[in-house]
């Protein structure tokens, strides 16, 4: 199963962020403008629209058009599990509609002094079927999804360090 990890320590307490990830917000904050995001709805755990906080049972309703170019990508991810312990916390969110077979994200968050270990675990399977399993072609379609995904998690990691420290 393809996966994909980014690691940032930011010079910020915990707390601040993972105060700053539990809203919607933060993805709109983080998110580079030429992914052209836009949240179509944000729906929490006991149907209330626009929760202040995202919480196990949130579904997130989203579209991105990158560079403007080509149609709308619609996404719809909910959020499966939420925890706050000593020193750590995560969320994780998976798609239920959208471009990949498979996504499962995991926002993890280390407490190291006043500092945070923010880290993002990707794990996907992308909508070829088994067609990337033929004759090489698994080589190639791995270091084009690596290179997209650092495209989108390099910016949103120093948007996260400029906009805490």
């Amino acid at each position: 199963m393809p996966s994909y990890d980014r690691q940032t320590t930011i010079d910020a307490p915990l707390e601040d962020v993972w105060q700053f990830h539990s809203g919607i917000e933060a993805l709109e904050a983080v998110t580079p403008e030429w992914m052209g995001l836009r949240v179509e709805s944000v729906i929490g755990p006991d149907g209330e629209p626009d929760p202040e906080r995202l919480e196990a049972g949130s579904e997130i309703s989203l579209s991105m058009r990158p560079f403007d170019a080509g149609p709308r990508q619609y996404w719809t991810s909910l959020i499966t599990e939420r925890e706050r312990g000593d020193g750590s916390a995560y969320f994780r969110d998976e798609m239920v509609r959208g471009p990949f077979d498979r996504w499962e994200h995991t926002h993890a968050f280390y407490a190291d002094g006043d500092r945070t270990l923010l880290r993002d675990r990707v794990e996907y399977d992308l909508p070829l079927g088994g067609v990337d399993e033929i004759g090489g072609i698994n080589s190639v379609v791995s270091a084009v999804s690596q290179f997209g995904f650092e495209t989108m998690f390099r910016p949103r990691h120093r948007a996260t360090k400029a906009r805490l420290e």
